[in-house]
């Protein structure tokens, strides 16, 4: 019987049954990319990873949503990274690099204090959106909009439109019409949504956010490693903490009852915005897939 093997792990976790949940497949050479797609289909979180090796601290990593196979996202590089580290490698080490559909990606170890870091790209800002179209789409009054910032594509590695808001309660009351979503999208380059705030849930975190993605069959999305990165980049360019780094805690999760946190740190040197996002990782299950 034709099998692989995989380990269920949670990606931002702040303890067991937290952050964003994750399927990784190991050593999948042989599957199909349909068979790929149909796995997380049936998986049905909002990413399937699987690993392809190439050489000993480098690895090829197809990531797949429910609806179709992606470049790059956040929570499946770290769960991935730390699944080669203890499932494949079997040993600590400080570095690896993972070749995505968009680009490679470097992921550091903190050993010491079990946190996970992916550099992403460089940013690139897109297109500006008016809070009135924006506005509908979140259902949320207009004036729940924070417009001294722009609502702004941004993109490091996979596009998403940044929407800051002005309170804990503006990001509560979010619920997005889907009808509006969908035809807003068809002329975006970014399919997600993410909306922010200042105010938080835990008073040690510096930034309540959500994430929307239906396109991708994501709802919501309990942590969203590649949107923070598009956010930390956004943060920096426009000043939002007043200076041009930053080194945050962000909560996400909460309204879905799987509380995650991540961890941003950006700074513009010489006009280029550098961005790494990290977070802990929590091994779950593991299991067997009968592919016949």
């Amino acid at each position: 019987m034709k099998k692989i093997n995989f380990v269920i792990v949670d990606v931002f976790s702040q303890g067991k049954y937290s952050g964003n949940q994750l399927a990784v497949f190991k050593v999948a050479d042989n599957i199909s990319d349909f068979e790929m797609q149909q796995i997380a289909k049936e998986i049905n979180f909002s990413e399937t990873s699987f690993i392809n090796k190439k050489n000993e601290h480098e690895y090829d990593v197809r990531i797949f949503t429910p609806n179709e196979e992606i470049p790059f996202a956040g929570h499946p590089t770290l769960g991935t990274a730390f699944t080669i580290q203890n499932d494949l490698l079997k040993e600590k080490v400080t570095k690896l690099v993972l070749n995505l559909k968009g680009g490679k990606v470097p992921v550091f170890f903190d050993n010491e204090d079990e946190i996970i870091w992916m550099k992403q790209n460089e940013p690139i800002f897109g297109s500006y959106f008016e809070s009135r179209n924006v506005s509908k789409i979140l259902n949320i009054d207009k004036n729940y909009i924070d417009e001294r910032f722009p609502i702004q594509e941004v993109s490091t590695g996979l596009p998403v439109i940044i929407v800051p808001l002005k309170s804990l309660e503006a990001v509560k009351k979010v619920n997005i019409n889907r009808s509006k979503y969908f035809e807003f999208i068809k002329n975006c380059e970014a399919k997600a949504i993410m909306v922010f705030s200042s105010e938080t849930y835990s008073p040690e975190n510096d930034l309540n956010v959500r994430d929307f993605a239906y396109y991708y069959g994501i709802p919501e999305d309990a942590a969203t490693g590649s949107s923070n990165g598009c956010l930390a980049s956004y943060l920096v360019k426009y000043k939002y903490f007043d200076e041009n780094k930053i080194n945050i805690r962000v909560e996400q999760g909460y309204e879905m009852n799987r509380r995650s946190l991540l961890f941003l740190k950006a700074r513009k040197v010489n006009g280029v915005i550098n961005v790494s996002v990290g977070g802990r990782v929590i091994r779950l299950a593991q299991g067997e897939w009968f592919l016949d």
